[in-house]
């Protein structure tokens, strides 16, 4: 491997243009806010929500958090949501997901203000990310996969990648952002046959399959970039990705570790999304 991926140095470099941005609304008495909704204590939840916390003070945005029970009916979750939507002073709005089974996100996606969802939970925004249009919202995770490749001046447009995983979560949404980079994007599944092979064909490969340490170095052509968005436990209690690290680093030109890869970079994507969403809010 050429050169590691670390994502705490992209991560770093959008926190101090953050900074800056914030500090320039503060001068016109504008403060960014962010609100996020949680439905019980799910312990993926709060690890993700102290990072979130932790990067936003960070880049000195207000940040509140609305714990709601997690026996919540789906009438008291709407109107608390709606309530959310029309507070002004709010300009993001981050709906940890899934939702407990009982409230039916089929539902609650359209009524969450398209203005204010910074990780893309409208269906508004999900059309906007299929139609390139960036007056939008991309998801928070797969916009940091493009966030690193942009930092380390990867060449995308032509290029061969494949995208290992199609949910909506990861994989359909970053192989959009990679079409418009102009990347040449061939999306794989558990359907897929012959994975290894067809992901070994990529000059650039995203994995977000979610299986620890599925992707090997047969998976891996020579000097193949690879992006792990994967975030497992290991036998041995350990964080690990869908990317065999250890086997696969001595193939790849140059990857992304986890932790400390795309992960990292994903509450500072955040952060960027509720200035932009304060900035389109304020005009």
């Amino acid at each position: 491997m050429n050169e590691l991926l670390s994502g705490k140095i992209v991560a770093e470099s959008i926190k101090e243009d953050a900074i800056k941005a914030v500090e320039e609304l503060k001068k016109r008495g504008i403060e960014p806010r962010l609100k996020i909704i949680r439905v019980g204590a799910n312990p993926s939840d709060l690890s993700y929500e102290r990072g979130a916390l932790k990067r936003m003070a960070g880049c000195d945005i207000k940040t509140e958090v609305l714990e709601l029970p997690q026996d919540i009916t789906q009438a008291d979750f709407i109107e608390e949501l709606k309530s959310v939507n029309k507070d002004e002073s709010v300009h993001g709005i981050l709906v940890f997901r899934p939702l407990p089974g009982h409230l039916d996100e089929e539902v609650i996606k359209y009524v969450i203000a398209p203005e204010k969802d910074v990780d893309c939970f409208s269906p508004t925004n999900v059309a906007k990310v299929m139609e390139g249009d960036e007056s939008g919202f991309a998801p928070c995770t797969p916009t940091a996969v493009i966030e690193i490749l942009d930092y380390y001046k990867i060449g995308l447009s032509g290029a061969n990648t494949v995208v290992l995983g199609r949910s909506m979560v990861v994989g359909k949404p970053v192989s959009m952002l990679l079409l418009k980079k102009n990347a040449t994007v061939t999306i794989c599944h558990s359907k897929t046959k012959d994975l290894p092979r067809v992901a070994a064909a990529a000059d650039v490969l995203i994995v977000g399959i979610g299986k620890a340490k599925m992707v090997t170095a047969d998976y891996v052509k020579e000097g193949a970039i690879v992006v792990d968005v994967g975030i497992n436990v290991d036998q041995n209690g350990k964080l690990c990705g869908d990317v065999d690290f250890e086997d696969c680093k001595s193939k790849a030109g140059m990857m992304t570790p986890v932790p400390g890869g795309v992960g990292s970079v994903t509450t500072s994507v955040l952060a960027k999304h509720v200035i932009k969403a304060c900035k389109l809010q304020n005009n």
